[in-house]
């Protein structure tokens, strides 16, 4: 009976999981975009501003790749909650709730499907690593690690969010408030050092994101404020406790 029970979660959370997929490949547009605006962000904001900052030890644009890589990460998984409203009000959502399994494996085959269609992003613009001396490429796979359980973290994010708004524009002003502070405060376009604010420096380190900014730029450049350990560790307690909250959330929707 309990491993009929299993079989059951686990082909739930594969049916969801691939439909997830499914979706994101049917939606051209929103993988051009995703890949070129990161693009954009590296060639046409770091040529520019790099014109005028001075980076030790690398160029501007190598600096700010793993900032840029973890901005999609961001954007992509955050608002990837907003297919929970989208469906619910297409009645999809309901036709997902009704099946026998439990909401919990809904909702891990949702976020995994989400960081699947974000993850999938990163892999395409690490292939435009050869473009920016710095990047270590053995490093790229731990960089990898550090953005997948980003990605959990802020797709459990998303889900929560999407969990508890039944408006399009609503969760859009939410997420919104919520993404640019993650954003700019977390280092990913400029240094964090003894230049900066004593009140901005305090922001900055309460922000996970910096963390996992860190992590990658530790990994792809050897040029990191806290070692790998702790940006490891916040990280992976951040998506553990996104995680859990995002399913709590997610359970007690009607």
């Amino acid at each position: 009976m309990n491993g009929n029970r299993w079989q059951k979660e686990l082909t739930g959370i594969y049916a969801v999981w691939w439909r997830e997929l499914k979706v994101f490949q049917r939606e051209k547009s929103r993988i051009v975009s995703s890949i070129v605006q990161p693009l954009m962000w590296l060639f046409l904001f770091g040529t520019g501003i790099g014109a005028s900052v001075n980076i030790s030890a690398v160029n501007y644009q190598d600096y700010i790749y793993p900032g840029v890589l973890t901005m999609s990460v961001l954007f992509g998984s955050v608002f990837f909650g907003l297919y929970i409203v989208w469906d619910r009000k297409l009645d999809v959502l309901k036709a997902v709730l009704v099946a026998p399994v439990s909401r919990i494996s809904i909702f891990l085959g949702k976020v995994l499907g989400g960081c699947t269609d974000v993850m999938l992003q990163i892999i395409i613009l690490f292939l435009f690593s050869f473009l920016f001396p710095s990047i270590n490429p053995w490093g790229i796979p731990l960089a990898f690690l550090l953005l997948f359980i980003t990605s959990i973290a802020l797709v459990s994010m998303g889900l929560a969010l999407g969990s508890l708004l039944e408006s399009l524009e609503g969760f859009q002003v939410i997420s919104s408030f919520l993404v640019f502070p993650l954003f700019f405060l977390s280092g990913a376009l400029f240094p964090i050092d003894e230049k900066l604010p004593g009140w901005l420096v305090g922001l900055v380190k309460l922000n996970p994101l910096t963390y996992a900014v860190d992590g990658v730029r530790g990994a792809l450049l050897n040029v990191n404020i806290f070692p790998f350990y702790i940006d490891l560790g916040v990280i992976t307690f951040f998506a553990v406790i996104m995680f859990l909250l995002g399913s709590i959330l997610f359970s007690r929707m009607k």
